[in-house]
């Protein structure tokens, strides 16, 4: 069994969620939340709540690798620098527990989880609760981090199929 964590990085709310992959790519939940790090007093306060939050999750939980979510362009400069600061305390905070980390855009992860890159949030967050076998409203960011992990897990299985890197993949 292989334990994944699911990052969705944000400056006010990052997505947490936690699934197991068994035998013949049996998924299940373990966990989901979302860090509320909107409120503390200054931007430095809450890129240490993401680092510090999620060493006490990967502390609990154990996971054996992470996915996280690519930065997309932002509607502005200064939510880019924070989204990508918010990205780098949690990339730090798994790294710093030896766990490896992989990358992957907005569009895969729909892709994975949806059936199509353009699938929307309700789509998404309908789609990890069928996956997942979860009753009643997911919260959007938690979702998004479920997600991650499950397109993870289908990811993984693929190469291990395949038997080429990830990077292969892409024309260039």
């Amino acid at each position: 069994m292989t334990r994944i964590l699911g990052i969705d990085p944000g400056s006010q709310r990052t997505g947490v969620g936690i699934i197991d992959v068994g035998e013949g790519g049996k998924l299940s939940h373990v966990f989901h939340g979302a860090l509320m790090v909107g409120k503390e007093e200054t931007f430095p306060l809450r890129l240490k709540r993401i680092f510090d939050e999620l060493c006490d999750i990967i502390a609990t939980h154990r996971p054996d690798e992470c996915g996280v979510e690519r930065v997309f362009m932002a509607r502005n400069a200064d939510s880019a620098l924070k989204l990508g600061q918010a990205r780098g305390a949690a990339i730090c905070a798994v790294v710093s527990q030896g766990i490896s980390v992989h990358e992957y855009a907005a569009t895969e992860v729909k892709q994975a989880v949806v059936g199509t890159g353009r699938g929307d949030k309700t789509q998404v967050q309908h789609m990890i609760g069928i996956l997942l076998g979860l009753k009643g409203p997911l919260q959007a960011d938690a979702a998004d981090a479920l997600a991650i992990a499950v397109a993870h897990a289908h990811t993984r299985a693929s190469l291990a199929r395949v038997g080429i890197p990830r990077t292969a993949w892409r024309r260039r």
